[in-house]
């Protein structure tokens, strides 16, 4: 699987951004999709995931209430909804596929994306 995030951007906190990762090569439906963040001089962050179906999600909690996961199988596309966005939430953030059923660790997706840059000021 192949996978190409985007929209990220400089966003003042507060602000919202929606973040899309494109999936090709391999059956989309067939994965788990998770989102991750890493900041510089920081591990890689699991911020949320959906079930291949999208009937099931999980949040880390320093997001649940502001982001929210979503996927549209007929596009091959995750997406990632970020309100009220604050400074601590500044990183580069990831998409992630794996074999359901979804996970909170990194070693639990196969294949990654390059990352899209999510910088919020103060």
């Amino acid at each position: 699987v192949q996978l190409q995030a985007s929209g990220g951007g400089l966003v003042q906190a507060g602000g919202s951004l929606r973040l899309s990762c494109a999936a090709s090569g391999r059956t989309f439906s067939n994965y788990a999709m998770g989102w991750f963040r890493q900041a510089p001089g920081k591990e890689r962050e699991f911020v949320v995931a959906i079930s291949w179906s999208g009937g099931s999600t999980y949040y880390a909690d320093s997001v649940k209430g502001r982001f929210t996961i979503s996927r549209d199988n007929a596009k091959n596309t995750v997406y990632l909804q970020m309100n009220s966005l604050k400074p601590e939430d500044t990183a580069v953030y990831l998409c992630a596929a794996g074999p359901p059923p979804i996970r909170v660790g990194v070693t639990g997706y196969d294949y990654w994306g390059q990352g899209t840059q999510v910088t919020v000021s103060s």
